[in-house]
């Protein structure tokens, strides 16, 4: 799992855990933003921040599954 959170800055996840990459692209969100938080980020967009937040964690979820 992970220990990142919506306060964690899209950056942050992104070196982290790279598989993310796919989730922000799909939804427009660029990762070079200035280091916003990932709640930050998603209000400004009109997203909902738990809801990219869960995105993320599955992508992570089934990541390490694949991986072990």
């Amino acid at each position: 799992m992970t220990n990142l959170g919506l306060e964690s800055s899209i950056v942050e996840w992104v070196i982290e855990h790279p598989e993310v990459q796919c989730i922000l692209d799909s939804l427009g969100i660029d990762q070079s933003c200035q280091g916003k938080s990932l709640d930050y980020v998603c209000r400004q967009m009109g997203l909902e921040p738990h809801f990219v937040l869960k995105q993320l964690l599955d992508v992570i979820e089934d990541d390490s599954s694949v991986n072990e």
